[in-house]
């Protein structure tokens, strides 16, 4: 316990020292052994005992990894290594290398100056060795290289030690390649060159390495590399030429200070004026100006709750603080500040510019979002994932009594996790969680039952529709149960405009009514719905154009709850409307309030506006994604197929050196089992991502097919309502 509070006190001593500090990531395709080396470089830091390095994954502390041998969380931990004499604190964050996991590998990207890549000497880079490289560059994330797993060239490959080299060779030749693609500008500051000890090589198994610099120390080089892989005699080499040693000189040296990092980076990540106050505090790292905080990942902490982790470009943080979550609009009270030793969590009583910060109290914040001390701030710039969500699947828990619980759970994990959308529908208790990906929501539900032990039922991945017309209905009367209301009512499409106008805020119903009526009259509105209109609802809208009907004002919220009831579940398949323009244009009501209810009056409306709906050629529209693909040049004819084959189109093609990215649209629909097509199509060399791009009418031919596929699913009758359906 002594050696823990002596290294806890080290580090409160070089946390100010931001010369003595180096942010660094690890990066690499799945496997290439980023988690042995992480706690390698701890075991070596004195963290962890030096037996357990690699057995213990000190970094994977969730059970699930742990379980699927996968890093699915980026993990962060402080260390203190001593370089020519001197300390200096790391501060390290692992990240995922599998594919679906990539917003993570983003997020962690923001908060690090400096990143190892990792690549296994057998399998040489692989695609997601590029991606991981491409989004570091895009951050303006300076690398090193470790080549891993170098025992396996003698040993499997048995190479002579001159193969040997040649292919270490051809590694760095390959990586330099992508900087140079990449970031033709840095090319020649961050080429990476043996000589100069840029690049390491060893076993983070065995827990040795070697550089040009410490060959220089410790008389190991590559022809002593070999022999003593031959003699197998791996004991003494890591002894000689330690792996934790080699790596974190190679970190100290060739990675920028946070001092220096910040003077390039903030112009990347942020928008705002660098000569103002806040931007000169943020390229200089300045301790003493206001705070400016990027939050990168919320961990849910069994006993703090959550903790907002991220990394400090400028100011000091302490507990009591109040700080504004920009994004979010609203303010919260720092409880603790604190660094992360590993799965442990050290508080310290206040931590300045340049580290990587543990905050409790941050409650509203979210993975990306920017905390401050001043009222007016430019955010960092969002952070951007490769992917967007892309599946839904239903979701409920198998046990009734559950229900409130998991909706607490599916709120938490949204929070963590940005890339997750949860939609709560507290009607039927069947809950929709949509991520970017299968493996994403797969390792979403798996956590909900470990982590939460919650038993939950989940549906295959599905997309939802909205229901729409294409034309103006007829009158059609609505009477109430008692038949003593009656309702008369209009369907029509509803402008494309008048929805934008609502969707950016530029009309809503708490505004002056005359301002209104203008700009709904510009959108595409006749004067009397313009005036008329009494709610807006998800692209809907219900206008009222009726003149002098005695009772109606009292009338009115019932009967707007029955148009929130048809919009939430339309007629053709209950799926949400959309695009629909309501028009009551009569009505007769009892002048007796008891015989004009609730019971009386939503079903009545709610009807007549499906028979209406019905009756003015009805339709489906579709949720559409936009598809970036990045492909080598000889890939692209696989990529075209791939759309072309899921009903999309290609939209444009650009050229970048040997790389096309393509541009494309198509239904979502049609989207799923993508990954792995893809995947195979390019044999993995494809850089995707998704956005959605609005919903479009599903092909006349489809329509009828996927309103029964829905209806089905739903366990509503197999056929198309019709009006007399809903009103007799």
């Amino acid at each position: 316990m002594a050696r823990a509070k002596k290294m806890v006190e080290k580090i409160s001593e070089l946390m100010w020292k931001p010369e003595k500090i180096r942010n660094m990531g690890i990066v690499a395709h799945i496997d290439h052994g980023k988690t042995t080396l992480s706690d390698n470089l701890l075991a070596g830091a004195g963290m962890i005992s030096e037996e357990l390095a690699g057995q213990q994954l000190y970094l994977d502390f969730d059970e699930q990894e742990q379980e699927r041998g996968i890093t699915i969380n980026a993990a962060n931990v402080s260390m203190v290594h001593e370089y020519k004499g001197e300390e200096y604190l790391i501060n390290l964050i692992d990240t995922p290398g599998h594919v679906d996991f990539g917003g993570d590998v983003t997020r962690a990207m923001r908060a690090v100056d400096g990143v190892i890549v990792v690549v296994d000497a057998v399998e040489g880079v692989m695609p997601q060795t590029e991606t991981v490289l491409r989004q570091a560059l895009r951050e303006n994330v300076k690398p090193v290289l470790f080549v891993n797993k170098v025992d396996r060239l003698i040993k499997e490959l048995e190479l002579t030690a001159e193969q040997m080299q040649e292919r270490l060779v051809k590694v760095i030749t390959e990586v330099n390649k992508l900087i140079k693609s990449m970031r033709p500008e840095k090319y020649k500051e961050w080429m990476l060159k043996v000589e100069e000890g840029s690049v390491a090589f060893g076993s983070a198994l065995y827990k040795w390495a070697v550089s040009v610099p410490a060959m220089k120390e410790t008389g190991v080089g590559f022809k002593e590399v070999y022999e003593y892989i031959k003699a197998g005699n791996v004991k003494e080499l890591s002894k000689k030429s330690p792996l934790h040693r080699v790596v974190l000189d190679m970190v100290i040296k060739h990675m920028p200070s946070p001092i220096e990092a910040q003077k390039e980076r903030i112009q990347v990540i942020w928008k705002g004026d660098l000569n103002s106050d806040i931007g000169k505090a943020m390229t200089n790292c300045d301790p003493k100006g206001p705070v400016a905080l990027m939050i990168t990942k919320i961990v849910a902490d069994p006993h703090a709750g959550e903790v907002a982790v991220g990394r400090l470009f400028s100011g000091t943080l302490k507990a009591g603080m109040e700080l504004n979550i920009v994004d979010r609009r609203t303010k919260n009270r720092i409880q603790t500040v604190g660094l992360y030793m590993g799965p442990r969590r050290v508080e310290v009583s206040e931590v300045p510019a340049g580290n990587i910060v543990a905050v409790v109290g941050l409650r509203d914040a979210v993975a990306g979002s920017t905390c401050t001390n001043l009222d007016e701030f430019v955010p960092f710039e969002s952070i951007k994932h490769y992917s967007e969500p892309v599946v839904t699947m239903a979701i409920e828990a198998k046990n009734p009594r559950d229900l409130p619980k998991l909706i607490e759970v599916l709120r938490k994990l949204a929070k963590e996790d940005t890339t997750l959308h949860v939609t709560l529908n507290e009607e039927t208790g069947e809950h929709l969680i949509s991520g970017m990906g299968e493996l994403h929501l797969e390792v979403k539900v798996e956590k909900i039952r470990r982590d939460y032990g919650l038993e939950v039922i989940t549906s295959p991945p599905i997309v939802v529709f909205r229901e729409t017309v294409t034309s103006t209905s007829p009158i059609v009367e609505g009477k109430s149960p008692n038949k003593h209301n009656r309702f008369y009512i209009v369907v029509e499409p509803l402008p494309e405009e008048v929805i934008k106008k609502f969707k950016e805020g530029e009309v809503d119903m708490k505004m002056d009514k005359k301002e209104r009526r203008r700009i709904l009259q510009e959108a595409g509105l006749s004067k009397e719905e313009a005036a008329g209109v009494q709610e807006y609802m998800e692209g809907n809208v219900f206008c009222d154009v009726t003149k002098g009907i005695q009772y109606l004002n009292e009338t009115m919220e019932l009967i707007l709850e029955g148009f929130r009831e048809a919009v939430r579940a339309g007629p053709l398949a209950r799926e949400p409307l959309m695009g629909v323009k309501v028009k009551l244009v009569d009505c007769k009501l009892h002048e007796d309030a008891v015989h004009r209810g609730p019971a009386q009056v939503i079903p009545a409306v709610r009807s007549a506006i499906f028979a209406a709906m019905l009756q003015a050629n009805p339709t489906l529209l579709e949720p559409y994604q936009k598809v970036f693909i990045t492909v080598p040049q000889d890939m692209l004819g696989n990529v075209t197929r791939e759309i072309q084959g899921r009903r999309g189109q290609i939209l444009e093609m650009r050229t970048e050196g040997d790389m096309v990215t393509v541009v494309a649209k198509a239904p979502v629909k049609e989207m799923f089992g993508f990954a792995g097509s893809i995947r195979s199509a390019t044999a993995g060399k494809a850089i995707w991502s998704v956005e959605h791009a609005g919903f479009e009418p599903v092909p006349q031919g489809l329509m009828e097919e996927f309103v029964m596929e829905v209806r089905k699913r739903k366990g509503l009758k197999l056929e198309i309502p019709k009006p007399e359906d809903f009103v007799g």
